[in-house]
């Protein structure tokens, strides 16, 4: 990074005025701490007052020295060279900037590519400093992306408020997400392969579960839900789930000791998408990823029974492994058809049903077991589709429920991670009261919140930041050439 030739000319505080020098600021700081301690005053309120004055004044002095620091930044050469196109000066004018500290107003000049006539103005200063969207430091953009990812923008401008420390506004905090999603999206490929090389697998690790599942979300059609159901019987598709509700796509990598315990996971979710293609192609490289590192991982495959998903679990896009139907989601059927034959909530239910569901579980031979037993209900009660159902249920997918065995290896046998990033990734954040997406808006909040419950913000973080960085080369002694102008034609008077 080549350095600034020159310290600020001006450098103004929020309030605007000059700014003394970082030893005055200290100064001030020191003389509040030895001028106005508690000494007679006694009570709580009392000492609020004082801790909320202090840390107001140590704010302040902090703004001082990012703004100071920001400043020494800045350029005041006749050109500079970004991205190897020359940008010449055109003039200075100040700027908000938001930090971990709140906002400074900062003096900087700006440049331009001139042979560009439809080109922006641009400040060395936020180039090579890495600030996001032209108004956030990237400290402050880190820590404002990790709340907004975790609550709204509403309430997000509430927490900073009264941590008090910087004060985003509530659209301030809307927009940022999509700012870094422009830039993740930009690089995506990039950005996740590098994340799969830095990854950590836990110590203990014995095995790994694949799982893939869905959850609808109020996305793309929300605001018109009556539309949506007369759009999709137009195309002659079926509408499912609740009216102007798609299927976000949710997928895990689970880390898993000998015992089949969690150790760690990857998550991550993607926006209504055909076949969920996209988050297929990471879910199969983050897998051959972490294979490639440690080929002795055993590897376990658990979905619930949708076709869609073991089109991809059971593909060769995925290594080898063991096939298992999520045992909660089995368990959910045969509960449905032993009730269907000795009435819901009985004694007699609840009795057949743990004796099964435990046959299942732990017997070497527990499903054909349970589809004899099946047989027997479905004799009895001819009539009954519940139980007709269930048969077929257990027949279709008796080679993927050897649960006996699979637990004897140390795998996992339930789909419960993938089902819980289904309910903490997607729902929580994007099916609150009123709430409505668009696609890009609700992927925006996804991905950094996969990065969250991945525990790979940091990492990930650290990759997006990076592309708001770009090298600006001070240029010394350009002298501008003019094209020459094409020389008149005389005109030729006839006479």
């Amino acid at each position: 990074m080549t350095q600034p030739n020159r310290a600020t000319k001006t450098l103004l505080s929020v309030t605007g005025v000059r700014e003394r020098p970082r030893t005055a600021t200290l100064e001030k700081l020191r003389e509040f701490v030895e001028t106005h301690r508690m000494k007679d005053k006694i009570g709580p309120q009392a000492f609020a007052d004082f801790e909320r004055e202090l840390h107001r004044r140590f704010l302040q002095a902090e703004r001082d020295i990012i703004a100071h620091e920001m400043a020494r930044f800045d350029t005041d050469a006749d050109a500079v060279l970004i991205e190897g196109k020359v940008h010449r000066r055109v003039l200075r004018q100040k700027q908000t900037y938001e930090t971990s500290a709140g906002e400074v107003v900062v003096e900087r000049t700006l440049y331009k590519d001139r042979t560009d006539a439809e080109g922006r103005s641009v400040s060395p200063m936020e180039l090579t400093l890495g600030v996001v969207g032209g108004f956030w430091t990237p400290r402050a953009a880190q820590q404002a992306l990790w709340v907004v990812t975790q609550m709204t923008p509403q309430k997000s401008a509430e927490l900073f408020e009264r941590a008090g420390n910087m004060t985003p506004s509530k659209s301030s905090l809307q927009r940022l997400p999509s700012l870094v999603a422009d830039a993740w999206n930009a690089n995506r490929e990039k950005f996740e392969r590098a994340l799969r090389e830095g990854l950590v697998i836990p110590e203990g690790s014995v095995s790994i579960a694949v799982s893939l599942d869905g959850v609808l979300a109020p996305i793309d059609g929300g605001h018109s839900p009556t539309e949506m159901r007369a759009q999709a019987a137009a195309d002659g598709r079926m509408s499912k789930g609740p009216a102007g509700y798609r299927e976000v796509g949710c997928a895990t990598v689970s880390f898993c000791d000998d015992k089949g315990e969690l150790l760690g996971a990857v998550r991550m979710a993607r926006t209504p998408e055909t076949k969920k293609v996209t988050l297929k192609q990471m879910l199969a490289a983050e897998v051959s990823a972490i294979v490639a590192k440690r080929p002795e991982l055993k590897v376990v495959k658990v979905a619930d029974a949708v076709p869609d998903n073991w089109e991809f679990l059971g593909s060769s896009k995925l290594p080898e492994g063991e096939e298992v139907i999520d045992f909660f989601h089995a368990s959910e059927h045969l509960h449905a058809a032993v009730a269907a034959a000795y009435g819901d909530a009985t004694r007699e239910t609840q009795y057949r049903f743990e004796t099964l569901r435990e046959t299942l579980r732990d017997d070497q031979r527990g499903v054909d077991k349970v589809i004899r037993a099946l047989k027997h209900l479905a004799s009895k009660h001819a009539h009954s589709r519940v139980i007709g159902r269930a048969l077929a249920y257990f027949r279709k997918h008796r080679g993927r429920m050897a649960y006996a065995r699979v637990k004897a290896h140390g795998l996992m046998i339930g789909s419960g991670i993938v089902e819980a990033a289904c309910k903490t990734l997607v729902a929580q954040r994007l099916k609150q009261s009123g709430m409505r997406w668009s696609a890009a808006g609700a992927q925006a909040v996804l991905t950094p919140r996969g990065w969250d419950q991945s525990e790979r913000f940091d990492e990930a973080w650290a990759l997006v930041a990076a592309s708001f960085h770009t090298e600006v080369t001070i240029l010394a002694n350009v002298i501008a050439f003019k094209p020459p102008r094409p020389a008149s034609k005389r005109r030729t008077v006839s006479r």
